[in-house]
């Protein structure tokens, strides 16, 4: 795949370094593309790195150090930016995980999810990536991820982004304590770290099951578990995280997939968090976004930040059918 003459841009090569990530970040900040013959190695590049991930990664942290875990990022590349500049870039000093739902909605979600992945190039285990319930194809053609890949590159590199899609892991376990999730827990009570590690992730995910749950599920204060108001996955109560919880010898189940006004909440008596790192979602919604830092003994801080402004395309403006820039 030629480079023309004409392109004016950063010109990765691999192994990567910190100094070619940040290139790419001022890059995309500038609004300018990336060529897509270096798009392509880096995605060609994570797809293989993923491939050999379990369902489950367990995720130590080291005596003294931390893991910087966030929510849903949803397309606001000028906020994740934010994230980085106030909190640190990633590093093998500074690792973070991003608990899915990097795309959709806001209109930055290609420049959001190819700086993601690259810096998961760049660093294997110090950047972690759990797939959302929007890191899916019927997702991406409803709320603009698809429409966005199609406008700035083309339907082949639409493609290769969901073959990645369908290798990201579906939950991390954080310093052995801490199990993160993007939507939530199970239909059943009889659910092992075990059976979710044989879970067969490398597809779109079915409708009911345990893939299923992972992706869409959400917790309720009531008790006992209820049809979920999305429609799939289901509502859970804090007897059903705890009864978790025990079984299998943890201490808090993290998640996302909900905007909260403060950027997380805790409920479950404590012993669930959601964080959510898209502060004035969609442009309207007026929450904070929060990551959590965790320690090595699995105890927790909640850093919150507020929007920042980005170039004047509102979001959804690449989505389909929902009156975006095709004018339908």
């Amino acid at each position: 795949m030629a480079v023309e003459s004409s392109y004016v841009g950063p010109r990765p090569t691999l192994p990567l370094t910190h100094d070619m990530c940040l290139e790419i970040a001022e890059h995309l900040k500038n609004q300018k593309q990336l060529h897509r013959k270096y798009v392509f190695q880096i995605l060609i590049a994570l797809k293989a790195q993923l491939e050999k991930l379990p369902t489950l990664v367990d995720v130590p942290i080291p005596e003294g150090g931390h893991c910087n875990v966030c929510g849903d990022t949803h397309g606001q590349y000028y906020d994740l930016l934010n994230i980085f500049e106030t909190f640190g870039y990633p590093s093998e000093s500074n690792p973070y995980l991003f608990n899915g739902d990097f795309v959709d909605r806001g209109s930055f979600s290609l420049e959001v999810v190819l700086l993601l992945f690259t810096f998961k190039v760049l660093y294997p285990n110090h950047l972690h990536l759990s797939r959302g319930n929007h890191e899916t194809l019927n997702m991406n053609k409803i709320y603009g991820f698809e429409g966005e890949v199609k406008h700035k590159y083309n339907a082949q590199m639409f493609q290769l982004f969901l073959e990645v899609f369908h290798c990201l892991p579906l939950s991390h376990v954080l310093a052995g304590k801490i199990f993160i999730v993007h939507g939530g827990l199970f239909s059943k009570d009889d659910v092992m770290l075990d059976d979710i590690r044989k879970v067969d992730r490398k597809r779109e995910p079915p409708d009911e099951g345990l893939m299923s749950e992972m992706l869409w599920s959400d917790p309720q204060p009531s008790k006992g578990r209820a049809p979920s108001k999305r429609g799939v996955g289901l509502s859970f109560g804090p007897d059903v995280t705890a009864a978790f919880l025990e079984r299998n010898g943890l201490k808090m189940v993290v998640r996302s997939h909900e905007v909260k006004d403060a950027g997380y909440e805790v409920e479950a008596n404590g012993q669930l968090i959601t964080v959510f790192s898209a502060p004035n979602y969609c442009d309207q919604m007026g929450n904070k976004g929060a990551l959590l830092r965790f320690d090595h003994n699995g105890e927790w801080q909640a850093k919150q930040f507020t929007a920042v402004p980005h170039p004047p395309v509102r979001p959804m403006a690449y989505a389909g059918n929902m009156g975006g820039m095709f004018g339908f």
